[in-house]
């Protein structure tokens, strides 16, 4: 059967189980949006920015743990999408990215719209393709979407010209496929998984270190089951959250720079450290010459190039978490009887003593609402029950804080990259994948502006996200730096008081609201929710609010800081005994 390589383009996608595609049309990709409204299997959701195309995939991708699918045009629609890769290369997020190109005849010869996207976007992907004829098309995406879903997921780009999508050619579906360079390790070495186990029955201070590689591999439940059998604290990373219930009593919260007192204590007094799906990043170790120091590391990762990257690993697995853990399990119920409850009670202890010492907190204020304060009602209303989306600033780290994740996949958040003008679009993707759950959106007033343009979309496509911007007419996490670090010298971050972020969504076609004083906020929040289509809440906050602890620049990952100091230049660091950072002025 002879089909236009538009129409094998369109049955290669219903045969991978693509429901949803995220684009904007444009010239040479105009055959193929052409065949997509001839169907109706596939939805095609037309966003404002080829950037939030990206995002709103992963968003889908990261909700669903199935790959998101973009469609756009050549050159500049082509290159607004490098964000979008780059985000989800870093936070290995299966998405597959199709761009037109020029005519074959045309590709070197500076045609209009012609950009050469598959050397641009080499770097932030996992595998691209240029699509040179028809007969190969159906073969590329059955191995894009299996590249983009297997190993460490991530984005994948092809590159399809315009003269590819017309012409014809036999088409015969494709079911199976082997790529003999690329072949990723899914079960571990048993040898090293029983090292592993021998390590954990022999700790007496032990702590898990859950990563995004625990949410993309579904591992959620092998990893509960290994915490509670053992009575091993579990810390996470930011695109950990979730994997492990955040309201469980073992979970310590995120670690890290801006992560709990007791979880970056445990981690730095630890003797044994269960690194899963984490690749340890600067965010997370500090100081790397003084990280953890009195303790041997356990790395299991399904990327043997994250392993042993930043970080001496003594026991290094590769394999899928899912499947290490389950065999992981298996060794350890086999050899570690005893009463773990006891054997782990004086290092749980410990834990829950540093908890006591320096607990999340803020100081309350009844004339000015403080950001933190906004979150924690965010989760009492929701009653932690949302699919919650950040973008990234101040409050993508009170939002990790103080917003406790119990389920994987319920929070979507950029890490790697720390890419702004992330989380509408994202949570747009989201909102799609699950129609009638709960989405919140939170954003900063710097943030939301980058892509605030997806608000139509919301609006349009019938999409009742609820965005809460915490709006400090500021760029929140740089004038916190600047305070700090920099004399309080405030260059380029004060953002101001505009736009009217309510007369702007109203503008959209969305509901905005405004509070502007803490007993506001519950009200707001509940009135909010109770609007059926997309709102956007103005919460007026405390423009100069720290996030708190935090480890500065080039400190050990135990060298805190609580509050604000009087300068930070006259601050200083004593260590304890437990090498507990103490904050003087």
């Amino acid at each position: 059967m002879k089909l236009t390589g538009s129409e094998i383009f369109v049955e290669s996608l219903k045969r991978e189980g693509v429901e949803v595609i995220f684009g904007i049309p444009g010239g040479v990709v105009l055959g193929l949006y052409d065949t997509l409204y001839r169907q109706d299997d596939i939805e095609v959701i037309l966003t404002r920015h080829e950037q939030g195309a990206t995002h709103a995939a992963e968003g889908y991708a990261r909700a669903t743990g199935k790959p998101g699918v973009v469609l756009v045009t050549s050159g500049p629609g082509a290159t607004n999408t490098v964000t979008g890769l780059a985000n989800a290369n870093m936070d290995s997020v299966p998405i597959v990215v199709f761009t037109g190109q020029v005519s074959t005849g045309l590709i070197g010869n500076d045609a209009f719209q012609e950009a050469d996207i598959v050397g641009i976007s080499r770097p932030c992907t996992k595998y691209n393709y240029l699509v040179k004829d028809v007969n190969d098309l159906a073969q590329t995406i059955k191995e894009a979407f299996y590249i983009a879903t297997s190993g460490r997921p991530g984005p994948v780009l092809i590159d399809i010209p315009k003269d590819v999508s017309q012409n014809k050619a036999d088409y015969k579906p494709i079911d199976k496929v082997y790529i003999r360079s690329y072949n990723p390790t899914i079960q571990g070495n048993q040898w090293q998984i029983k090292r592993a186990a021998e390590a954990i029955l022999r700790s007496t201070k032990p702590i898990i270190y859950a990563g995004g590689g625990v949410v993309s591999s579904n591992a959620s439940s092998e990893l509960k089951a290994l915490a509670e059998a053992f009575h091993i604290p579990v810390c996470m990373t930011l695109l950990g959250l979730g994997g492990f219930p955040g309201t469980h009593p073992l979970s310590v919260g995120m670690l890290g720079m801006h992560g709990t007192y007791w979880a970056n204590m445990a981690i730095h007094n630890s003797d044994l450290i269960i690194a899963i799906g984490s690749r340890f990043d600067d965010r997370v170790t500090g100081r790397v010459s003084d990280f953890a120091p009195q303790a041997k590391i356990i790395h299991l990762d399904v990327d043997p190039t994250s392993i042993r990257k930043n970080i001496h690993v003594d026991i290094p697995i590769v394999g899928d978490a899912r499947h290490v853990l389950a065999d992981l399990n298996k060794v350890l119920h086999a050899k570690g009887e005893g009463d773990w409850g006891k054997i782990r009670e004086p290092w749980l202890k410990q834990v829950e003593e540093w908890k006591k010492k320096h607990p999340l907190t803020y100081k309350h204020d009844d004339k000015i609402i403080k950001p933190q304060y906004v979150i924690e009602k965010i989760y009492e209303i929701t009653g932690g029950d949302a699919i919650v989306v950040t973008d990234v600033g101040q409050h993508q780290m009170w939002t990790a804080q103080y917003y406790k994740v119990d389920k994987p996949r319920r929070f979507l958040s950029s890490g790697g990259l720390g890419t702004m003008g992330y989380g509408l679009p994202a949570a747009l993707g989201a909102q799609i994948a699950f129609p009638d759950d709960l989405v919140v959106e939170i954003s900063g007033d710097g943030s939301i502006q980058m892509n605030i343009q997806e608000l139509a979309t919301a609006v349009i496509y019938k999409l009742p996200v609820k965005v809460f911007i915490i709006n400090n007419r500021y760029l929140g996490m740089v004038r916190q730096w600047q305070q700090l670090f920099y004399e309080e010298r405030y260059s380029s971050s004060v953002l101001g008081q505009k736009p009217d972020f309510v007369k702007l969504a109203e503008a959209y076609g969305a509901a905005g609201l405004r509070a502007k004083e803490p007993n506001d906020v519950e009200g707001i929040i509940k009135e909010a929710l109770a609007i059926k289509g997309p709102v956007v809440v103005d919460f007026v906050v405390n423009p100069t609010e720290n996030v708190y602890p935090m480890v500065p620049s080039g400190g050990a990952i135990n060298e805190m800081i609580f509050d604000d100091p009087v300068k930070a230049k006259e601050t200083t660091s004593k260590k304890g005994k437990t090498g507990e950072s103490i904050q003087t002025a």
